[in-house]
C-alpha cells in the first residue's frame, strides 16, 4: 500500500474546511453551542463522537468505493 501525500493532504485540507465552515457561518451563535456542549455529560458526548466517527466511515467507505 502506498502513500499517496496529495491525497492525505487533500483529506486533511477538506476536514479543516469542515470544521471551520460552523465558527464561519454562525460565529455569533458559536459560543452558546460550545457552552451546551460543556454541559453535555461524557456519555453523551462519547455517543456523539461516535456516531459521527461511524458516518465518518460509512462517507470514506462509500467515497472509495465508487
Amino acid at each position: 500500500m502506498n502513500f499517496d501525500l496529495s491525497f492525505f493532504l487533500c483529506a486533511l485540507g477538506l476536514a479543516f474546511v469542515l470544521e471551520g465552515l460552523p465558527y464561519f457561518l454562525w460565529a455569533e451563535k458559536m459560543p452558546s453551542i460550545l457552552a451546551m456542549l460543556s454541559r453535555q455529560s461524557p456519555s453523551g458526548l462519547r455517543r456523539m463522537g461516535s456516531l459521527a466517527l461511524l458516518a465518518g466511515l460509512v462517507l470514506v467507505f462509500l467515497g472509495r468505493s465508487l
